[in-house]
């Protein structure tokens, strides 16, 4: 991960991108109407929203889907 850019390896977001699709569906009820392919899609946009998540992880927080707002997607 290059500090100053603030991107993952591939390595760090492949494991990511897993950790978070086996959170998601292990939590469906919290968002029932949404597929993981959207979903990741939607994060793999957003670099920046990636490296987020990412440090969440490594201080042991769990971001997971909780909502989708229909104006944004």
């Amino acid at each position: 991960m290059s500090n100053g850019n603030k991107e993952l390896s591939l390595e760090q977001l492949e494991e990511l991108l897993s950790t978070l699709k086996l959170r998601f569906e292990k939590n469906m009820h919290r968002h029932q109407d949404l597929e993981w392919n959207d979903v990741q899609a939607k994060l793999e946009a957003n670099p920046e929203k990636l490296w987020s998540l990412h440090e969440m992880e490594v201080t042991c927080g769990e971001p997971d889907v909780v909502g989708y707002d229909e104006k944004t997607g």
